[in-house]
C-alpha cells in the first residue's frame, strides 16, 4: 500500500515539475518615423468655428438669514487687535 502511494506521490510530483518551454522576447532597439512622408489631407478650421453652449446654473437658496451690518463684530475685532 505504501509503495502505492509512494509511486502515485512521485508520478504527480513529475507531472506537476514539467516546465513550460523558456518565451524570449526581443523588441526592436530603434525604429525611425520620417514625419516629411506622411501626407495629411483636410482642411484647418478656424477656432472660431467652434462653439460652446453656456450651461445652466443652478441657483441656491441661502439657509442662513440675513444681515444688514456686521459694525459689531468689527468693533470687537478692532478692540482685539488694541
Amino acid at each position: 500500500m505504501k509503495i502505492f502511494l509512494l509511486v502515485g506521490l512521485l508520478l504527480v510530483i513529475n507531472a506537476l515539475a514539467e516546465t513550460k518551454p523558456n518565451v524570449r522576447y526581443e523588441y526592436k532597439k530603434f525604429e525611425r518615423f520620417d514625419f516629411d512622408e506622411i501626407g495629411v489631407e483636410g482642411e484647418a478650421g478656424s477656432p472660431g468655428d467652434i462653439s460652446i453652449s453656456p450651461r445652466i446654473r443652478k441657483e441656491f437658496r441661502n439657509k442662513l438669514p440675513e444681515k444688514e451690518n456686521f459694525n459689531n463684530e468689527m468693533k470687537k475685532a478692532i478692540n482685539g487687535i488694541r
